[in-house]
């Protein structure tokens, strides 16, 4: 028989060896949705495309957002609504638009010389002697601002060599020259610094830029090699000071609320080291209203906007709250992902301005009202 003497002793050892699922909801969700206007489809001024994602970023005061896949319209046409879709008229797999004070309306940047209707460039650029070429994929996140004065930026983004799979997560220097933020360079051996098949891809779900502290977050899924279904469904965070985001030493590895931040890179892959389970690509903003960061997100099933809370980007993060039903705008479409949010439009935080991507390549837009 043990003594009760050393029960609180073995209480606290197993405590400590107990492992701690840090993606379970805690705490209390303060939001509450007043009402959730539908204000329609994303688009641009001056350029003609079906898109998708739009992470939005600051730059010197400016926003802009960085898409995926760019699909140009055919030649001539300025309603995407009026695109032969049946047809393939060229495309890019990211671009960047500056974004205005109206949410559906965009200005693209770095476009090129196709008229009447010009069409946009790659944004993150490949390198071919790295073995890229223009099929490969570069999904960026938002542009994560490391020197407002040189009108720099850090770019994340996930290198995908569509039928040879994904290679891995990396970082480019932007900086922003004759109006439009322009990748300057990439880092790390063949352009990329985490191999995704043994590390996160962090990055590709979000990037967030603490507005108090001086550190950005990155968020990525597991690596490949994580094969079972639940492992790969989780997701790690990664954070690094500002003005040291283009030095890979200065990172920091999130490895759970008992190991806390630490420069040694994660390789333990769990629930005790994992920020998110089962969540796509979104994005993190900071709320005065309710005094608190949101995770912005779509529900796994895609029908719904999400929105959960908490006091520090690391978490821990509360339950969802469900803001908006995304079959009520276009009943019968496809499912939706990819949440980003413009917290510029009301920095009071009484509203928050949502966008996603409705399947196929749509930009919805949704003004949600908080009480």
């Amino acid at each position: 028989m043990v003594s009760s003497l050393l029960i609180p002793a073995l209480s606290a050892i197993l405590a400590i060896a107990s492992p701690i699922d840090n993606t379970q909801p805690r705490g209390t969700n303060p939001i509450s949705i007043a009402s959730a206007e539908f204000l329609g489809n994303q688009t641009a001024d001056n350029s003609c495309s079906h898109r998708d994602l739009g992470f939005p970023g600051s730059i010197n005061g400016k926003w802009y957002a960085v898409y995926g896949d760019t699909l140009w319209c055919a030649p001539g046409v300025t309603d995407p609504l009026k695109d032969d879709t049946s047809s393939f008229h060229g495309m890019v797999r990211d671009s960047v638009s500056l974004m205005t004070e109206d949410p559906l309306k965009v200005h693209d940047l770095f476009l090129n010389d196709d008229s009447p209707v010009p069409h946009q460039k790659q944004f993150v650029p490949y390198n071919a002697s790295w073995g890229e070429d223009a099929s490969w994929g570069f999904g960026g996140t938002s542009l994560c601002e490391t020197d407002a004065d040189a009108k720099e930026a850090a770019i994340f983004f996930l290198r995908n060599a569509n039928d040879d799979g994904l290679k891995g997560a990396g970082i480019g220097r932007v900086k922003v020259l004759n109006g439009t933020p322009t990748v300057v360079e990439r880092y790390g051996h063949n352009g990329y610094w985490w191999d995704s098949s043994t590390n996160p891809r962090y990055g590709d779900l979000l990037a967030y830029c603490d507005i108090w502290s001086d550190y950005i977050y990155a968020v990525g899924g597991a690596p490949t090699n994580v094969t079972d279904f639940i492992g790969s469904c989780y997701s790690y965070m990664v954070r690094v000071k500002k003005s040291e985001a283009f030095d890979l030493s200065k990172y920091q590895y999130w490895h759970g609320v008992q190991r806390g931040w630490s420069s040694t890179r994660l390789e333990t892959f769990n629930s005790n080291t994992a920020i998110f389970w089962g969540v796509g690509q979104g994005q993190i903003v900071w709320n005065a209203h309710y005094d608190c960061y949101i995770f912005v997100h779509l529900s796994i099933a895609g029908d719904q906007v999400l929105l959960r809370t908490a006091k520090r980007p690391e978490g821990p993060w509360s339950a969802d709250v469900k803001a908006y039903d995304v079959s009520s705008s276009s009943p019968g479409g496809g499912m939706a992902y990819a949440g980003v949010a413009y917290p510029y439009l009301d920095h009071s935080g009484q509203t928050l301005t949502v966008a996603y991507t409705k399947m196929p390549n749509c930009i919805e837009v949704v003004k949600l009202t908080f009480v």
